[in-house]
């Protein structure tokens, strides 16, 4: 399960340097990214609670 969450939050983690790198060229950032976004934040918050009970 730590393995899981570690990798989740390396993928957040690049995903928002994505964003950020759209955000320094000028360009808007996509409203689809933003539910991308959430979705890593929630499959993280999922995974802690998991792993919190689990304990």
């Amino acid at each position: 399960m730590f393995y899981f969450l570690v990798v989740i939050a390396v993928l957040l983690l690049g995903y928002a340097a994505v964003l950020v790198s759209f955000l320094r060229r000028g360009k808007k950032i996509p409203p689809a990214a933003y539910l991308a976004l959430a979705a890593l934040n929630g499959l993280i918050l999922a995974g802690v609670l998991a792993w919190a009970v689990s304990r």
